[in-house]
């Protein structure tokens, strides 16, 4: 089993992504979050095709930490049905995987 994942999300709005990525670094459930964009997003939504400009928040963490980082991600997710999607990092340099791992610890677990 992968230790580490990547989590993705993405939002409308640049000032979204930015909240999402400061709460989940704060609480320690992701080591960094990055936000890329905009990007154009072509999806069906209520039985109509849907295209938009979105940002894109990519969190690395544990894979362990995944069902409380999604709860704090859907917690000031403005979207109604939010993308959450978690891939493992399956291969990493040794100190960068380290480094998430410290970041990501937190007391009493």
């Amino acid at each position: 089993m992968n230790t580490f994942v990547q989590v993705s999300t993405t939002v409308e709005k640049i000032e979204d992504a930015g909240r999402i990525a400061e709460v989940v670094v704060n609480r320690r459930l992701a080591a960094c979050a990055q936000v890329v964009g905009p990007i154009r997003s072509t999806y069906r939504w209520k039985e109509k095709i849907e295209v938009a400009e979105e940002w894109l928040c990519l969190m690395k963490s544990r894979r362990a930490l995944y069902p409380r980082l999604e709860e704090a991600i859907k917690s000031v997710h403005p979207y109604e049905e939010p993308e959450i999607i978690a891939l493992p990092i399956v291969e990493g340099s040794e100190g960068y995987l380290r480094w998430i791992e410290k970041e990501t610890e937190i007391s009493g677990q």
